[in-house]
């Protein structure tokens, strides 16, 4: 029986895919920046210092800004903004490409079904257990590989991925939540990251910025202040209002099939065994192909 999806669904699908294009390729470029010796702090600071930059001048001429007094948009900033950037940036100074597809996005879908349960009251469905039984399995056999091996290890870098999934779990739950506009709660979100963030970067935190060549600031900066912090997020927005937050969470564990795999030639970065079961197993916990074969 063919079932007609609507042209909102339709839409939602539509935005989520262009967050997953840019999320797959900031997996590459926030390793990158890590080898290119930029600080977890420096790509943070680019990345809201050049979204300040394009938003803020929009801000005014739009004279817009009341809505930056609701305290839930700093209570966002810090979840999705500081405590994320920081938590995800520091995780790729320590552990390759491959690794964030695991204990980051990885993770992203039960740290958000936990959130949902928790502050929304989602109980967790039949669809949603399954494919939390398939992520927990890909993590398990892929450490069981390792351990086989002789090559099991986990290093801080990982702990700072599951932080960075737990935050934005968090975070993606209050975006439901409190249903803000999409360019209230992206705009509002850069801002005062920026305005919060930066001076404490200006005066304690290490930099490298001075041996960075001006190209690299201007790609690392551009991509992750307008493509991440801008487009992805009013897309990102828009497909946790039309699709739901566990949907959208899980699909965007995807992302990192690409990128890991990209990662191999473009940064010399290995895919083995242990981590290609570790991908099978959030690929298949995202997709749920078992309720395309029920349709069928």
């Amino acid at each position: 029986m063919n079932q007609t999806v609507s042209p909102d669904i339709k839409k939602g699908y539509l935005l989520l895919l262009i967050t997953m294009l840019i999320w797959g390729s900031f997996t590459l470029m926030s390793r990158l920046g890590a080898k290119q010796d930029l600080t977890a702090w420096d790509i943070t600071a680019l990345r809201f210092a050049t979204a300040f930059i394009v938003l803020m001048p929009i801000q005014l001429w739009r004279r817009e800004l009341k809505f930056l007094l609701d305290k839930r948009i700093l209570w966002l900033a810090l979840l999705g903004g500081i405590g994320y950037s920081c938590a995800v940036y520091s995780g790729f100074s320590y552990a390759p490409a491959a690794h964030a597809a695991i204990w980051l996005n990885g993770f992203l879908p039960l740290a958000t079904a936990i959130s949902a349960w928790i502050v929304l009251k989602e109980p967790f469905g039949r669809n949603t257990w399954i494919s939390l039984l398939f992520m927990a399995a890909g993590l398990g056999g892929m450490m069981a590989v390792m351990q086989y091996e002789g090559q099991f290890y986990l290093s801080i870098g990982d702990a700072f991925f599951v932080l960075g999934a737990a935050l934005w779990g968090i975070y993606t739950v209050f975006l439901k939540r409190w249903m803000l506009p999409p360019w209230q709660a992206m705009a509002g979100v850069a801002i005062w990251t920026a305005i919060v963030y930066l001076p404490v970067y200006a005066l304690f935190l290490p930099k490298k910025l001075a041996q960075a060549s001006h190209m690299v600031m201007l790609e690392q900066g551009v991509f992750h202040g307008v493509f991440v912090v801008i487009i992805a997020m009013l897309t990102y927005i828009g497909a946790v209002e039309r699709l739901g937050a566990f949907k959208t969470g899980s699909l965007l564990a995807l992302a990192p099939f690409l990128a890991a795999l990209a990662a191999v030639p473009l940064l010399n970065e290995p895919l083995n065994l242990a981590i290609g079961v570790g991908l099978l197993g959030m690929g298949i916990g995202a997709l749920q192909p078992w309720r395309l074969l029920r349709q069928g």
